[in-house]
């Protein structure tokens, strides 16, 4: 697989994010205009006598209007809640913690020494106290990048092989990957949110408790609806756009430590056992080097390589391999 470039690819990276940011809003907006599309539909507030079209957009327009500056709002609070918060989150959720350096100098020489290479501020590094080989990169800017590696990747690769999945994390890093992916992840996990509790409200709320109720079950039926539709829709991209992301981390480490094949013998020994076990948050194992909740499964279809957090390891092994 080519590379293109760093420079290219940060820019690229950058103008995703900012895509990324104006493409969520448009489908939330989007949404939320065939929300009272839908719902006007099923109450039949429109005229019987062919008028129906000159009646209805206009009543889903003025409800689009009326109700789309509290969605934003909403957005902007959430996103703004998880831009400040993510770092814990992600913490808690993989069990990570500050590796001292005093602990391990091995692996701060390995991560200083790429850093003054390429003349990169040195990120935070956590360790995850487990057995299987596992890494990720993450991080908004400088002051969070933080590269954490799993305390069997450590003990069990050599220095070329752990210096490549660190250049590997690293490429995450310079290319702004962790940026471009957790910004997907926040979106995505609006519609998660929505979806699930627009279900509750389904299940404990008012669904065929009279007239009224089965008009709040119909509404609640038609949100539920549409916010899987942007789930599978947000999801889809940000699918897309982690497995591309390993590819380019690849030819990244490859360029950085120009030793491919050290990242290639690295990955077939954390194919072998990816698995941490403390992750059990989907948005969060699409952050690492291998997707540690899968294992070595297969994906044996092309639908299914669609749901796929990262491309497949041996057609990564094979690329480095050919480099």
């Amino acid at each position: 697989m080519e590379y293109f470039g760093l420079q290219s690819q940060i820019r690229k990276n950058n103008t995703n994010s900012v895509l990324i940011l104006l493409l969520f809003p448009v489908i939330f907006a989007g949404l939320t205009w065939l929300f009272f599309f839908f719902l006007l539909l099923t109450q039949n507030h429109y005229s019987e006598s062919g008028g129906e079209q000159f009646y209805l957009i206009p009543s889903v327009n003025n409800g689009f209007l009326h109700t789309i500056p509290w969605v934003a709002i909403g957005v902007i609070v959430w996103f703004t809640i998880a831009w400040y918060s993510h770092s814990a989150m992600i913490k808690k959720a993989t069990g990570s913690k500050p590796l001292e350096r005093n602990e391990n100098k091995r692996v701060y020489n390995l991560v200083e020494n790429l850093c003054i290479s390429k003349g990169m501020t040195t990120p935070q590094i956590n360790i995850i106290e487990d057995d299987s080989l596992n890494a990720f990169a993450s991080g908004m800017d400088e002051k969070t990048y933080t590269v954490s590696l799993s305390r069997g990747i450590i003990d069990k690769l050599d220095d070329h092989e752990l210096e490549a999945v660190i250049a590997h994390e690293l490429t995450h890093i310079r290319n702004r990957d962790v940026r471009l992916l957790i910004i997907s992840i926040v979106f995505v996990g609006i519609f998660a949110f929505l979806s699930q509790a627009l279900f509750r409200s389904l299940r404990f709320g008012t669904l065929g408790r009279g007239k009224k109720g089965g008009g709040a079950g119909a509404a609640i039926l038609i949100g539920i609806v549409l916010a899987l539709v942007g789930y599978l829709i947000a999801s889809l991209f940000r699918f897309a756009l982690s497995r591309k992301r390993e590819f380019l981390a690849d030819a990244g480490s490859a360029e950085l430590t120009r030793n491919p094949l050290a990242l290639a013998s690295a990955l077939r020994k954390i194919s072998v056992d990816p698995t941490i076990e403390a992750v059990e948050r989907k948005d969060v194992a699409q952050m690492f080097i291998q997707n540690p909740q899968i294992g070595n499964k297969k994906f044996a279809t092309s639908i299914s390589s669609l749901f796929a957090t990262h491309p497949p390891i041996e057609k990564r092994i094979e690329i480095l391999e050919q480099f």
